[in-house]
């Protein structure tokens, strides 16, 4: 169904505005948690499965991201001329149907082909999930508002660690267990089942969403354009997008592996991971999106049209500096203490950087440039990310205790990429902005 209709009737009040922007980051911490957490169940997937490090790490990336970028495309277009809450809706509903359904998995084929499904169900969050932001928000305040939207990443990340660690606590004291029409269920898998239960019920909060107003033309605009658009500007779109991608491939490549770091270097159980590193991600990761949001928009403010990008150079910096520190810690509690700015580093470009492809596009492009920004990021970040730390691990190492040296290579070596791209396109992304600007 066209949107046009629902334009009409959309308030403009910025009450209502944060509403929508409160709904779409629950949406996406429901995203990130069916998302992340298969890296609490490391252990005991590849136990009942039989898989190495490597075939899990295809699990908690490449199986999903493949999907989730591709598709991300077309869904992109639909959000430029379809309801979005439609859009997002049905893939509340698809996603946490596979969600459940990994929790039925009896072979690595079956849970890789569900966690396929589960990236297909998301690509439709964010594209419209944008789009819809920027036709709420002006633009000195859209960075700040993509930013708290952009909060369900280390929300969403940091619940799945901390529940996940609560419900495998809980259920592993209890052996298996015995569900009605499912039968005997490892503590894993009961996991599935809560979190595809809970999006469906989630879904119905879309109820509350309507359409606002389009800005610009309501035409489709077709994808040969828009890529013709990207291409004219390529310099600074590819510094942009590869830029924070590879910002992406070390948080990802971290995120999948750090509940493992702290099981095979510590001695901690999955149930103390969770609880601890999540509330570590879920309070200093959204301090750190926020903050990035609020120090963009000041930027912008005061005249610097490459602020997003100044944020991710800063974020590359600290980052690698607060890996060096908690990778080679002597105990979990150094180690936990160290990796605070590092999770608050690694989180303040998340909300910046879509912020920024926004306004280099005219509006009616947004959702599929959005597509394409997300496609580069999600296949390079989280599609090679865990499997560049695995693969450091069980081909270089040979050695799964040797985790650590893993992690700090491939974080390093993608802070280092990151900040070279993002240097190179300072003024690239100032020259599109101030052409889009007198164009206008």
């Amino acid at each position: 169904m066209n949107d046009s209709r629902g334009a009409a009737a959309a308030p403009a009040s910025m009450a209502y505005a944060w509403t929508v922007v409160a709904i779409l980051m629950v949406a996406y911490v429901f995203s990130f948690i069916d998302r992340q957490i298969l890296n609490l169940l490391v252990g005991p997937i590849r136990r009942d499965l039989g898989i190495s490090d490597t075939q899990m790490s295809l699990l908690m990336g490449f199986s999903f991201a493949i999907f989730y970028s591709l598709l991300g495309i077309p869904l992109g277009r639909l959000a430029d001329s379809r309801s979005r809450r439609g859009l997002i809706t049905a893939g509340i509903v698809f996603w946490s149907l596979m969600t459940a359904l990994c929790g039925s998995a009896r072979s690595y084929l079956q849970l890789f082909l569900y966690r396929i499904g589960v990236g297909v169900g998301e690509a439709a969050l964010s594209p419209a999930a944008y789009s819809l932001i920027a036709d709420y928000f002006p633009p000195q305040r859209r960075a700040t508002a993509i930013s708290v939207y952009s909060a369900g990443i280390y929300l969403g990340s940091g619940i799945a660690f901390l529940l996940g660690g609560l419900v495998i606590h809980y259920v592993s004291a209890q052996g298996e267990v015995v569900l009605p029409l499912v039968g005997s269920t490892r503590p894993w898998q009961v996991v599935f089942y809560i979190l595809g239960a809970a999006g469906l019920v989630f879904s119905l909060a879309f109820l509350l969403v309507r359409e606002p107003p389009r800005q610009g033309t309501h035409a489709v605009v077709p994808l040969g354009e828009v890529i013709a658009y990207l291409w004219r500007h390529r310099r600074a779109v590819l510094c942009h997008n590869l830029g924070f991608a590879m910002i992406a491939f070390c948080s990802y490549g971290a995120a999948a592996w750090i509940p493992s770091f702290y099981i095979r270097t510590y001695g901690w159980n999955a149930g103390q991971v969770g609880i601890v590193y999540g509330l570590v991600v879920m309070v200093f990761g959204t301090a750190g999106i926020v903050w990035g949001g609020r120090l963009t928009d000041r930027w912008v403010q005061q005249g610097r049209g490459d602020a997003a990008l100044r944020v991710g150079l800063w974020s590359c910096a600290v980052c690698v500096a607060g890996s060096w520190a908690y990778l080679l810690m002597p105990t979990a509690e150094l180690a936990l203490l160290a990796m605070v700015p590092a999770v608050f580093a690694l989180g303040m470009p998340f909300g910046a950087a879509p912020a920024a492809i926004q306004e280099i596009v005219p509006p009616r492009m947004r959702g599929q440039a959005s597509a394409i920004y997300l496609f580069i990021v999600n296949l390079v970040g989280l599609g090679i990310g865990p499997t560049a730390v695995a693969l450091v691990t069980d081909y270089v190492f040979h050695d799964d205790a040797a985790l650590r040296w893993s992690l700090l290579i491939v974080g390093s070596v993608a802070c280092a990429a990151a900040a070279a791209l993002l240097w190179a396109g300072l003024r690239p992304y100032r020259a599109a902005l101030d052409q889009l600007r007198t164009e206008a």
